[in-house]
């Protein structure tokens, strides 16, 4: 018998929503700037679930629960995953600079740094902000980022889902921020 053989859900021992909420978190939120499918913001929830984030902020337009087509992609997720609701995008990423977050923007722009090359720094934290679906993040927000990463794409398409691209930002920079608090 293989050493491989898949896990059944017993052996998966997943922890109780109480548990979760008691675990230190990474210090890592995600600021949603008007991003408008209700399932893009469930699969956040998930992914924020899964890597321990600290928090998501919904800004604008952005979906919040209760709503079915969150809950149908996050399972559970968002009632665990601390959130809340802003107006404002840019007005929340502006106070949370100031408040010492470093803004983190999940876009392509001149300048861009390829995701692989974030570094955190021991102590800090960070705001990763994920924009709309078809206009991105807000300039102004991307004009006041520490840093703005970008996932090198290679096929005949320049973009990836707002879901899928920022769940690869969460799991990079989540593992990054974890080795350098190490």
């Amino acid at each position: 018998m293989s050493d491989r053989k898949k896990k059944n859900i017993v052996e998966l021992t997943r922890i109780s929503a109480e548990e979760y909420r008691r675990m230190d978190k990474v210090p890592l939120a995600v600021l949603t700037d008007n991003v408008r499918s209700m399932y893009n913001i469930g699969s956040l929830f998930r992914v924020a679930d899964a890597f321990r984030i600290d928090s998501m902020i919904l800004a604008g337009i952005s979906g919040r629960p209760p709503h079915p087509e969150i809950s149908k992609t996050a399972l559970g997720a968002e009632n665990t995953v601390k959130w809340h609701g802003v107006d404002n995008a840019v007005d929340t990423a502006e106070e949370m600079k100031a408040a010492g977050w470093k803004i983190c923007v999940l876009e392509q722009t001149h300048g861009s740094i390829d995701l692989a090359d974030f570094r955190a720094t021991p102590g800090d934290s960070y705001l990763l902000v994920a924009g709309n679906e078809v206009n991105g993040v807000d300039q102004r927000i991307v004009d006041m980022a520490d840093v703005v990463v970008e996932i090198p794409q290679y096929g005949t398409k320049h973009s990836l889902n707002v879901a899928s691209s920022a769940s690869i930002a969460l799991y990079v920079m989540s593992r990054e921020i974890e080795k350098a608090n190490k």
